[in-house]
């Protein structure tokens, strides 16, 4: 006997339920059974959509709500998104952004009335799309979301009592927190590498000593991160969050354009949503919030495992020292804000107690701390190791140690001026290596809005000229060693070392930093003198960009004898 339509409707929507529960039954790691087993959920996913389409007024005869349509919709974005996260193809961030987007336009969710578990759907729904957004950098979008955000939890709040309403208050304060810590990126170019900006991927001069060795290319980049009380909105830090996009093409590509004086004041630059079909694809990104040291381990040991001769591997550690770090004494529990939308911020009158045990970096779980030791094995891979603590002095005992292949580091300082730190605002070592304008801003207290018309337009043009010419230095230099000559092949690994060398000139001749050498980045093996902080075209690449913000004064310069 043949289904009737809602039979089949039913089979459909039980068979893709089981599909994507099933997903989440795999490691956030390695790809062949994964990848099969998503793509058959979305085949599922998509012959329910098109079934409900074709034969939408049988079934809202037969009962179906709009909040059923509305469920769909939202899981098949959360594939797309889930999807990205995995390959890293930007394209499906924009494909959940549609779904997303429909969802909100035909008001699928509206009117959950007393029904909590409708109102909870509601909840996550306007969550999981304002990190679309955020990562698609669709700043008035994001804005809007916030603020019915704001008023479904209010609502929530006097609708149901229950354990879940502290957890959805805490939701909206880390958004909030969140976009008050990056809100230059409104007025900004986007993070992500764009050729017309960074310069052409084949018009960067090759590197002549390479000693027999071949150009890496970045293929794998596992990115871990987590300070007690970060910013954060969900499992996304602010510092992952600007580390994942400067290691992705900006996706329109060759059609991007500087935005005009005619355009819309909501942004320093436009980027147009037509995608550039050329571009080749982004390294694949692990991103990894507050792991135990196994999932880190068996993370990096798949990412090592996966790349091709000849690649390389980004790892990005921003953590806390063991030696400084303050654990509350809760830090063991579990996550609840995180839960809704599938950690509370502990209060500054916590009680709280000091982590034992020698040197390393916490990822916030007892027994989960890194030390040097750990990352020995992966040595026989082309390590990139970005470390950003108050303890990352400790990993230059890799160098020269290494298992196979030559490592190389650019590590933050380990101490800052008192006057010089900026709570809630993300790290600003890493913040100078994603970008660098914006950094050099938080630096000197620089209020964007308030410098003249096209200041900040000329300096964003400025730092990237001037980026491009230390590149030339370090690739003419008889100086440079092999192992950074091997990285100046791929242009995601050769942004960030410019930029590394940018940012330690920022601090080794602001005023607050000068004679501390804790308080300046470090890099192994030693980049050549050519690009030394007081080298002349160094120095004067900063003087030009701190002139044109209107803060010169601010640092020591012996271009102009101040």
């Amino acid at each position: 006997m043949a289904l009737s339509v809602c039979e089949e409707y039913r089979a459909l929507v039980d068979k893709a339920y089981n599909k994507f529960s099933r997903l989440r039954d795999f490691p956030p790691y390695g790809q062949n059974k994964w990848d099969f087993y998503f793509r058959k959920a979305f085949q599922v996913y998509t012959k329910l959509w098109k079934f409900q389409q074709d034969n939408r007024q049988k079934l809202v005869e037969a009962g179906l709500k709009r909040w059923e349509i509305g469920e769909i919709a939202s899981r098949i974005g959360q594939l797309y998104y889930i999807y990205y996260l995995r390959t890293s193809d930007a394209t499906f961030v924009k494909e959940s952004y549609i779904f997303y987007e429909a969802i909100l336009s035909r008001e699928y969710f509206k009117e959950p009335g007393k029904d909590i578990t409708l109102a909870n759907k509601q909840l996550r729904y306007f969550a999981r799309f304002i990190v679309i957004c955020l990562l698609l950098n669709r700043w008035d979008m994001v804005n809007r979301l916030v603020r019915q955000l704001h008023i479904l939890v209010e609502d929530y709040s006097s609708s149901f009592q229950n354990s879940d309403v502290k957890e959805w208050k805490t939701v909206t304060q880390e958004i909030v927190r969140f976009l008050k810590a990056d809100s230059l990126a409104e007025l900004s170019r986007p993070i992500r590498y764009i050729s017309a900006l960074d310069g052409q991927v084949s018009s960067f001069p090759s590197v002549s000593k390479l000693e027999g060795h071949k150009a890496l290319r970045l293929k794998n980049a596992v990115l871990v991160s987590y300070f007690h009380n970060e910013v954060k909105f969900s499992e996304l830090t602010l510092d992952n969050f600007r580390m994942l996009q400067c290691l992705e093409w900006e996706p329109s590509g060759s059609f991007y354009r500087m935005k005009s004086a005619t355009d819309s004041n909501a942004g320093g630059l436009l980027a147009q949503d037509i995608a550039d079909p050329t571009l080749p694809a982004n390294p694949h990104k692990y991103i990894l919030y507050r792991p135990n040291i196994h999932q880190l381990l068996m993370v990096l040991a798949t990412a090592c495992e996966e790349v091709p001769p000849d690649s390389a591997v980004l790892l990005y550690l921003s953590a806390a020292g063991t030696r400084n770090f303050l654990a509350s004494s809760t830090d063991s529990s579990p996550d609840r804000s995180d839960a809704l939308l599938e950690e509370t911020p502990v209060s500054a009158g916590s009680p709280r107690r000091r982590v034992d045990g020698s040197t390393g970096l916490s990822l916030g779980r007892r027994g989960s701390n890194v030390y040097p030791g750990d990352l020995l094995p992966f040595t026989r891979r082309p390590l990139f190791i970005i470390v950003d603590s108050d303890a990352s002095n400790i990993f230059e005992s890799l160098c020269g140690d290494e298992r196979g292949e030559p490592v190389v580091l650019l590590l933050s300082p380990t101490a800052k001026p008192y006057t010089a730190k900026h709570p809630g605002a993300g790290s600003t070592f890493t913040f100078f290596l994603t970008a660098p304008l914006q950094a050099l801003c938080q630096m000197t207290n620089v209020r964007v809005t308030e410098l003249q018309q096209g200041s900040y337009e000329q300096a964003e043009k400025m730092v990237s000229s001037t980026l491009l010419e230390l590149g030339n230095l370090l690739a003419s230099s008889g100086s440079l060693n092999v192992a950074w000559g091997r990285v100046l092949g791929d242009p995601f690994l050769r942004q960030l070392l410019f930029r590394f060398v940018f940012a330690r000139a920022c601090y080794s001749l602001h005023r607050l930093y000068v004679g501390k050498s804790e308080y300046y980045p470090r890099c192994l093996p030693p980049l050549p003198e050519e690009v030394l902080p007081r080298s002349r075209v160094v120095e004067l690449s900063v003087l030009q960009v701190a002139r044109l913000l209107c803060v010169a004064d601010q640092f020591i310069f012996s271009e102009n004898g101040s």
